[in-house]
């Protein structure tokens, strides 16, 4: 089972050791080195409310200290403010991963039943090359252009 621990982080002896416009990106590590310590864990998740306080004022003027609800899973950490209620992950129901391999499947079979798509172009590109000396004899013969001028240079 977690266990859930209420702190009271100083965070301004840190803070005050950076230039001003740092200040909040290091109140933050400052938090985080603070949680990491006295739980223990180097893996430390810092809440979405928590780091709005955090940022709250903007990167030049952070909390002096912060009170936050620190819970204890087996391989992470999670800090929020103490008011939140941390959202708990669900295991992932086995039914999806039927579906997974059933598309699977369907694409394999939708490989095997269409053209693959390099045959295809293969095809239009003959196409293109057949008709292309015909329209040519067409432009010449009309006289719009001869056999010495660019194709691109129409008047």
């Amino acid at each position: 089972m977690a266990d859930e621990v209420i702190y009271n982080v100083p965070l301004r002896s840190e803070w005050l050791k950076v230039p001003r416009w740092r200040r909040s990106k290091k109140a933050v590590k400052a938090l985080r080195e603070f949680i990491s310590k006295h739980t223990k864990s180097d893996n430390v998740k810092i809440g979405k409310y928590l780091n709005l306080r955090m940022w709250e004022h903007g990167a030049k003027n952070p909390p002096g200290k912060i009170t936050v609800k620190v819970i204890k899973d087996k391989d992470k950490v999670i800090v929020e403010l103490p008011g939140i209620e941390i959202p708990k992950e669900e295991p992932k129901k086995e039914v999806k991963e039927d579906k997974k391999e059933l598309t699977k499947e369907e694409k394999e079979k939708k490989k095997i039943l269409e053209h693959p798509p390099e045959q295809k172009h293969k095809k239009e590109e003959m196409k293109q090359k057949e008709t292309r000396p015909e329209i040519d004899e067409k432009i010449r013969e009309e006289g719009i252009i001869g056999k010495t001028q660019r194709k691109d240079v129409i008047k």
